[in-house]
């Protein structure tokens, strides 16, 4: 790689940096939206039926619980609003862009597909372009009052070997397996608490049943609202989907590279049917995904 295309691909790369670090905010602001609307949703609940407890013995104390119980109530529509259809579809398309241009930058380094003849410089940056132009419209997320980031060093990717091993290896073990065993965790800690507060509700209202305790059954009600705000925040964040996909592409990369080392001598049409084939498993999962949130978000 001559120095054009050495400045090419750090001008590229640095702009992928810019929009992966936009995806990366609009996410956490996702994130804790939905995070403050669950707590809320979950105190609204808690909040109405201690006052209801309180209210007979102190009128006081039971107005204030009920106060903050309506409050709380009030909000959590508003948290939501920041975790709604816009928001979502800005994150999604921002990562889509980042993982655009990274990919690009990977397959220029490596030296395959379009990038084989001369002229490979200006083709990186016309590609880049055009990807930047199909997101325009968001360019102010990545070009805001954020501080600039720390200039990183472009992967150590020369030819098809060294990106089998820094992209595809990297990507399967750095990225698709550790994030599909988080959503595993993820996963398992939101059954631990469905179950959890169902055994709960159930002990409630044996209580109630059979002891006449009446304060009992009124938390019955309080507990299963509860039990539905997790499973509903369990439901939009897509633990299981995200799973499935992170497990599914890891498993697709890995055959790819396992076809590959018995692969007698591969030709230079052979790299390139690899590279893209290794782009295409990481695209068709980045669309799937993006596709996914849209249509919640719809």
């Amino acid at each position: 790689m001559d120095n054009s295309g050495k400045l090419a691909a750090e001008r590229v790369w640095q702009r992928q940096r810019l929009w992966s670090l936009a995806a990366d905010r609009a996410k956490r602001g996702v994130g804790r939206t939905r995070t403050v609307g669950l707590s809320l949703g979950i105190a609204a609940a808690l909040l109405a039926t201690a006052a209801a407890q309180t209210a007979p013995w102190s009128s006081v104390a039971g107005r204030v619980l009920a106060f903050l119980s309506a409050v709380a109530a009030g909000l959590a529509p508003l948290a939501a609003i920041r975790s709604g259809p816009s928001a979502l579809r800005d994150w999604t398309r921002l990562r889509s862009v980042s993982e655009a241009l990274k990919g690009e930058v990977y397959v220029f380094l490596t030296g395959a597909g379009p990038y084989r003849d001369d002229g490979e410089a200006a083709t990186l940056l016309d590609r880049a372009d055009r990807i930047d132009a199909e997101a325009a419209d968001l360019a102010h997320r990545y070009t805001s009052d954020q501080p600039p980031p720390a200039v990183r060093p472009l992967p150590e990717v020369s030819d098809v070997d060294s990106y089998a091993e820094v992209r595809v290896s990297g990507q399967i073990r750095d990225y698709y397996r550790p994030r599909a065993e988080l959503m595993t965790r993820r996963i398992a800690l939101i059954r631990r608490a469905e179950l959890g507060l169902s055994a709960l509700a159930v002990v409630l209202g044996a209580v109630a049943g059979a002891f006449g305790v009446q304060s009992a059954s009124v938390w019955v009600a309080a507990v299963t609202t509860v039990a539905a705000a997790v499973t509903a925040h369990a439901a939009a964040a897509r633990y299981a989907y995200q799973q499935l996909e992170f497990s599914r592409t890891a498993a697709e990369l890995d055959s790819l590279l396992a076809r590959r080392a018995v692969a007698c001598a591969p030709t230079s049409e052979a790299d390139d049917q690899f590279v893209e084939q290794c782009e295409q498993v990481i695209s068709v999962q980045n669309e799937a995904w993006m596709a996914k949130w849209t249509a919640t978000a719809a």
